[in-house]
């Protein structure tokens, strides 16, 4: 398995493809098992394409050390450098897109193109999740109720996607259940994780971003109200803002449509 030493953890890394690299950054929860294998497979043929698991989760070394995003933002410039990436495009999910926002304000120069997909400025500007989405979500992240693994990842399936998505995908479902069983993320980590969600705040620094930006979000998103898109797309200058009208927070109602958008704005 691709494993490289980035400061002090070895992380696990994939390469998928040939040309410009695209780095693609996983968001809570989640390690690369979780990307979509349709999405990855068809970006690959035009682009290198690097995923990997954050810090603490999937294959990668956790660490004692306080998560924030600013270490996930280290981290994967950490894997770029290692990887002999000096700049690539950068698509970042949910806290993803934390990551993304923090790594293209503090290493301007390692950005190409800049792809925020189902996410937010963070802190106080950005728009809330229903009560109901989250405690929802606060139910996935500490497994309540004795949840288990596959239990939880369902849930997690049923957060991130509409439910007739659900209903009329279920080879899908069973797909990604099997892929997210490989190396699924510890309560802890998540919580760790929620923990440097909470203290992220972007907006002040986001007339910052001089990389060319495209933001993508669901119309039906319960977990980052796509009113955040609208947000973050004002606030960085000239970005691009494409909604997608039948799509959760995963936006794999209309992957067709999502790779097509992406595919042509790196192009």
């Amino acid at each position: 398995m691709p494993k490289v030493k980035v400061g002090d953890i070895q992380m696990y890394y994939e390469v998928k493809g040939e040309g410009y690299s695209l780095v693609m950054i996983m968001g809570g929860g989640g390690n690369l098992d979780w990307w979509n294998p349709h999405m990855i497979e068809e970006l690959s043929k035009n682009f290198k394409v690097i995923t990997f698991d954050n810090r603490g989760t999937g294959r990668t070394d956790v660490s004692d050390k306080e998560f924030s995003i600013r270490l996930f933002a280290d981290d994967t410039v950490g894997l770029m450098n290692a990887l002999g990436i000096s700049q690539a495009n950068i698509l970042g999910w949910s806290m993803g897109g934390f990551i993304a926002q923090e790594l293209t304000l503090n290493y301007p120069e390692k950005v190409n193109k800049l792809i925020l997909y189902s996410t937010s400025c963070g802190g106080s500007k950005s728009v809330p999740r229903s009560q109901e989405a989250f405690a929802m979500s606060m139910r996935i992240q500490q497994r309540t109720g004795g949840m288990s693994v596959e239990e939880y990842l369902r849930m997690t399936i049923r957060f991130g996607h509409t439910g007739d998505f659900i209903d009329n995908n279920p080879d899908f479902v069973e797909l990604m259940i099997k892929r997210m069983l490989k190396a699924p993320t510890s309560p802890e980590v998540r919580m760790r994780q929620t923990r440097a969600i909470m203290s992220f705040d972007s907006y002040d620094r986001l007339p910052r971003i001089k990389a060319p930006t495209l933001v993508l979000s669901g119309k039906r998103d319960i977990g980052v109200p796509p009113e955040n898109g609208s947000i973050l797309a004002k606030a960085i200058p000239n970005a691009k803002l494409v909604f997608f009208e039948k799509s959760g927070h995963a936006l794999n109602e209309n992957m067709e449509e999502v790779i097509k958008v992406i595919r042509e704005f790196l192009l």
